[in-house]
């Protein structure tokens, strides 16, 4: 009788322990975490973190997709309601840049230094681009924006999304993410606009 309960208490407590993962990455970074810090952090026991993932490296790399799935939900939601290809793509970049801006410094640098957190990254930022190369033509489409070539549009904002992510941009700017994003979005709008 229990059993149909199971699976949706099972998917609740996992969503809840991957929100409380990718809360406690977000602030200190991961690399230096061991397996029993982070159970004692999360007041769960280890085997419960086998139970989300078989290895720290597999549960750092099952958080940053979870943190990345989280992130996107919040972003296309803030766009859902806004009208005009300008607003639509300077509310999707700097919805994006907020989703990064609860990351630390050591969080960032920890995903760069993880290979398979860092691609999680990089597919996330492609995605991205492919997101606002989709604006950008519905822009041209409706007549907010000059016939400009999206692809490139896209692949320049990917570019400087990477830099962002590296710290760069903000190395050489003081800009920090959040900052950057709107920056960017400003650029990017004011460039394709008619």
């Amino acid at each position: 009788m229990e059993q149909p309960t199971r699976p949706g208490f099972a998917t609740r407590r996992r969503t809840q322990l991957f929100d409380a993962l990718v809360d406690l990455f977000l602030v200190e970074g991961f690399a230096h975490l061991t397996l029993d810090e982070i159970a004692n952090r999360l007041r769960c026991s280890k085997s419960t973190l086998y139970t989300l993932a078989g290895s720290k490296e597999q549960l750092v790399r099952a958080a940053t997709v979870h943190f990345f799935r989280r992130a996107t939900e919040d972003v296309e939601s803030r766009i859902e309601q806004i009208g005009g290809a300008r607003e639509r793509i300077t509310a999707y970049l700097s919805a994006v840049g907020n989703a990064l801006a609860a990351a630390s410094d050591q969080f960032m640098a920890d995903l760069d230094a993880f290979p398979p957190a860092r691609e999680v990254y990089e597919r996330n930022t492609q995605f991205a681009a492919g997101r606002v190369q989709e604006l950008i033509t519905e822009g041209v489409a409706a007549g907010d924006f000059r016939d400009v070539h999206a692809a490139f549009a896209a692949d320049l904002a990917a570019t400087m999304m990477v830099r962002i992510q590296q710290g760069s941009v903000h190395a050489n700017t003081g800009l920090d993410d959040a900052s950057a994003y709107r920056e960017l979005a400003s650029i990017l709008t004011a460039g394709v606009s008619t």
